[in-house]
């Protein structure tokens, strides 16, 4: 979202500089921690959101409902967020990014908080938006779901790119034909 001091990165074939208000539109993020305002209730969260991204209300708020039930959220939207638990923040953050059919999710740590329901609930949804076409960027240590979700991995350890491929790719290069991705993760992580 900030201006790069280098390189480029680009989404639907734009960059930052070129288009920024389409490039922003083309993306959601959640955050590790979410992100609420106090004096906003759930249902004003979810305005706020549609009104930032210029969306039709009408079609949005279809969506939104479905994605509330899915969180099991629909009978919340008058509530502020002083009420909602920390697994329940993080819905709302769902909510609100899924809710735009973006072409790039970038979720941090999704699964912090969120109950074993929540966590199937968020896989499946992430599963129909690649089917869709969104990309979606995901950091994890929850390396076992990633290893049975995702297409490909960026293992970092130290702050380091250590590796980057699919499961297949990492097993051939590092010589660890059925071995899991937490294994490579370990041994790559330790080797230092």
């Amino acid at each position: 979202m900030l201006t790069p001091h280098q390189g480029e990165i680009l989404l639907n074939g734009k960059t930052l500089k070129e288009d920024s208000q389409a490039y922003k539109q083309s993306l959601a993020y959640v955050p590790e921690s979410p992100v609420l305002y106090e004096e906003l209730t759930l249902k004003e969260h979810l305005e706020l959101t549609m009104n930032a991204y210029h969306l039709d209300q009408v079609a949005t708020w279809a969506k939104a409902k479905k994605l509330l039930k899915l969180f099991r959220l629909e009978n919340k939207l008058d509530w502020f967020p002083a009420n909602f638990s920390k697994g329940m923040k993080q819905k709302v953050m769902l909510v609100c990014a899924f809710m735009l059919e973006a072409d790039l999710y970038i979720i941090d740590e999704p699964f912090l908080g969120l109950d074993p329901l929540a966590i199937r609930d968020l896989l499946n949804l992430i599963e129909v938006e690649k089917k869709r076409g969104a990309a979606i960027l995901m950091s994890t240590h929850v390396l076992d779901t990633a290893q049975n979700y995702c297409d490909s991995f960026v293992l970092l350890s130290k702050g380091q790119v250590k590796a980057a491929g699919s499961l297949a790719d990492l097993q051939t290069k590092y010589r660890a034909k059925g071995q899991s991705l937490t294994e490579i993760y370990l041994a790559l992580a330790t080797e230092d």
